[in-house]
């Protein structure tokens, strides 16, 4: 008895987790389809909105700059974050202090790391823009990256480098026949989380961006239009962005079946 009442509070505190999780992202979603100008009072079914934002010449230029960021950076964390993940699990029993601060952004809070990029751009003299932005999205989404790929080299068989070795191959083209393939998923899996954080991220893109709307992002732009209330537009809006991310992040853990390490 005392266990089936044990099992039957928990899964109530469950349901109530869930419920405080996921029910105001369901209303966004619903209202995001509501054909009425009040963003609480559901007055039919529509989906205009997708289409005003299509029309909203901001909109649309903020989300041209989210894409190229995410691209951009992604290209380059998930070949930075690939390299380092190499090289740390080949010296990982002589580079504990180097494994350390690797993972040092994905501890740090946003905004200390936002003010210490603001700080370096600054002190270089660099003019902020959507290049600050990139190369602070490189840097935050580096660690996640290398995070991903070091959990599928765990279980990988180094003896099969040295046999390729032994038969006489090189060490590129070991990589390139052996190893690359291999971690291909871990760094599909990689570059689909960075792609996904580097669409949300707001805060590291907010300090960095610099002034003027030529290197706002989508997240800037929905903090931009909230400020004077939420409206069905930016329901629709940060639908959109929750859709995407959803949709990366569960290629993502397809892909990398074993997940994060710890997982």
């Amino acid at each position: 008895m005392a266990r089936t009442a044990n099992s039957r509070l928990m899964l109530v505190i469950l349901a109530a987790v869930f419920a405080f999780l996921y029910v105001p992202i369901s209303v966004l979603v619903a209202l995001s389809f509501n054909d009425g100008g009040l963003p609480t009072a559901w007055t039919g079914f529509s989906v205009k909105w997708y289409g005003e934002l299509f029309r909203n010449a901001d909109v649309m230029s903020a989300a041209f700059n989210t894409l190229v960021v995410a691209v951009v950076s992604t290209i380059f964390a998930t070949l930075f974050g690939t390299l380092l993940a190499i090289g740390v699990e080949i010296r990982r029993r002589k580079g504990r202090f180097l494994e350390t601060i690797i993972f040092a952004p994905m501890i740090i809070p946003d905004i200390v790391l936002a003010i210490a990029l603001l700080s370096f751009f600054s002190m270089l003299n660099v003019t902020m823009g959507l290049h600050t932005v990139i190369l602070s999205h490189v840097v935050f989404n580096l660690a996640f990256v290398c995070s991903v790929v070091r959990a599928r080299l765990k279980t990988f068989d180094w003896s099969i480098v040295e046999a390729s070795a032994d038969l006489g191959a090189s060490t590129p083209v070991t990589m390139i026949r052996i190893v690359i393939p291999v971690m291909m998923p871990a760094i599909i899996a990689g570059a689909l989380l960075a792609f996904t954080l580097s669409v949300d991220e707001f805060i590291i893109a907010f300090f960095t961006a610099g002034a003027g709307r030529a290197s706002i992002t989508l997240p800037m732009q929905i903090f931009a239009m909230i400020r004077f209330g939420v409206t069905p537009e930016i329901n629709a809006l940060a639908t959109i962005v929750m859709a995407v991310s959803v949709i990366a992040l569960a290629l993502s853990q397809r892909l990398n079946r074993g997940g994060l390490p710890g997982q």
